[in-house]
């Protein structure tokens, strides 16, 4: 346990431990990409996915090694008793932070199939990172403001049509499609900016997510409804992990069944439009909830070790 050292030794060390480890298993990652680019025969791609998958998983359990080398954090995951490795699910997750890509992924590497991440376009540009993504086929997503595809008509739907050719290639094997609905990290200013409905949350973004269903609907088994919550650091998380200075980490799933409600066409039918928004605002209208009870739990607890500590004491 290195979480004793003081914070400007523990910061480079954790660092430099999480960089060796992608550099590592990406570069593993991304030579079967160039594999399968250099043949392209979908027989010689299928021996390819179990290597390129174990260095995936491999990456994923080194992460949760270093994390817990370097802090006495406590997990408490709840919902994940019924999960199954052999199954499609499709993950709405809340984005506090880029730890929840490696709190997430280690969830599924114990619960469900290896997730697949919506990324952002500009992290291809990160090394490593981005090259392995790419090998493991997971979509890169441009976004565009409404006054630039107004300018540039012709980029109408490229997200759209990005997520349905990854989609079609997660048809072969079980998968784990993971969508931070919000679009981007939460914080305050964004959060102002938006005039979000929500006191933890920012508002969801629907599109992506109504036309995964449309596209692999009917093989996913559930959509997982997942809330990640650092109630000991509200602020800088990553930063306070590297630190050593993580405390609870909490990851609350939610299954949810999918039906023919949940699949339609999403930019073409105004009235399921309305009520794919409706259906997800509620969900993350329950998630704000959930988040403000798990505060207060937490705050609970903490004024309860309050009181007990000095009758300890003597």
């Amino acid at each position: 346990m290195l979480s004793g050292l003081p914070s400007v030794v523990l910061m480079p060390v954790a660092f430099l431990l999480f960089c060796l480890n992608l550099a590592f298993n990406g570069t593993l990652v991304f030579l079967g990409g160039l594999l399968k680019t250099l043949i392209p025969v979908k027989a010689f791609h299928q021996l390819l996915y179990c290597p390129m998958h174990t260095f995936y998983r491999l990456w994923t359990y080194n992460n949760t090694l270093i994390l817990r080398l370097v802090n006495r954090s406590e997990w408490e995951i709840k919902g994940a008793e019924n999960l199954s490795k052999d199954a499609w699910y499709l993950i709405l997750a809340n984005h506090q932070s880029w730890l929840d890509i490696l709190v997430i992924a280690e969830v599924a590497r114990q619960h469900t199939p290896e997730p697949k991440f919506f990324l952002k376009e500009s992290l291809k540009k990160i090394p490593f990172l981005g090259m392995a993504c790419w090998a493991l086929d997971m979509p890169f997503m441009k976004r565009y403001s409404k006054a630039f595809v107004a300018k540039n008509p012709h980029l109408k739907g490229q997200d759209i049509e990005t997520t349905k050719k990854s989609c079609q290639s997660f048809r072969d094997h079980p998968t784990t499609i993971i969508n931070f609905v919000e679009g981007t990290r939460f914080t305050k200013r964004k959060h102002e900016r938006q005039q979000s409905p929500f006191r933890y949350l920012l508002k969801p973004k629907a599109g992506g997510i109504a036309f995964t269903l449309a596209t692999l609907g009917e093989q996913f088994d559930k959509v997982l409804n997942i809330t990640v919550l650092y109630p000991d650091n509200p602020g800088h998380v990553m930063k306070d992990m590297l630190k050593g200075k993580l405390g609870k980490v909490i990851v609350h799933i939610e299954a949810i069944d999918i039906n023919q409600a949940l699949i339609g066409d999403y930019f073409e039918d105004p009235e399921f439009k309305a009520h794919f928004q409706e259906w997800l605002n509620q969900q993350w209208l329950d998630k704000d909830q959930l988040i403000h009870r798990l505060y207060c739990q937490q705050e609970q607890e903490e004024a309860l070790k309050n009181q007990i500590s000095p009758h300890q004491s003597t």
